[in-house]
């Protein structure tokens, strides 16, 4: 009798299916029915892009980026030639040094990349259009509502006065 064969015979299965029927039954003791009810998926990119944590140094060598990110070395060379706003600084030894705001980037781009499946085209345009967005912030200097235009021209034509008098 070959394997498949006896694979399939009714006396293979005698001694499979009571251990399988005992363990479900011990499990429904133990727990109840609970563990019955399939519980929601959570893919492994979402728990990988929340797991990234940076810490709070100056700045991080290529390597230590690449084990935060779980990238290796050569991608993050790469990415540095597609995208613009990822520009480490070199030290003197030539060495790549990511300020925390690069590590930032990094995780940005992979998330894009790695989980929200845009091309490395399509990335570029999104970091475009979320820095567009951003814009520069408004600036601190306060503005009166109640400038009166009128008021300040008839005090510049009393400084042009003054001034002309002088001549």
């Amino acid at each position: 009798m070959g394997f498949r064969r006896r694979l399939c015979t009714s006396e293979y299965f005698r001694g499979v299916v009571p251990v399988a029927q005992l363990m479900l039954e011990t499990r429904i003791q133990d727990y109840g029915t609970a563990f019955m009810i399939p519980r929601k998926k959570v893919s492994k990119k979402s728990a990988r892009a929340a797991e990234i944590i940076i810490p709070d140094k100056l700045y991080f060598r290529i390597g230590e980026v690449a084990t935060l990110c779980r990238l290796p070395a050569y991608v993050l060379r790469f990415w540095e030639t597609e995208f613009p706003q990822l520009k480490p600084v070199k030290s003197s030894t030539g060495q790549r040094m990511y300020r925390k705001r690069d590590v930032e980037s990094v995780v940005r781009i992979k998330k894009l990349l790695y989980d929200d499946g845009f091309t490395i085209a399509g990335a570029r345009l999104q970091l475009r259009e979320e820095k567009a967005e951003r814009g520069q912030p408004a600036l601190p200097f306060p503005v009166s509502p109640g400038v009166n235009v009128a008021h300040l021209r008839q005090e510049l034509k009393q400084i042009l006065q003054i001034l002309s008098a002088r001549r």
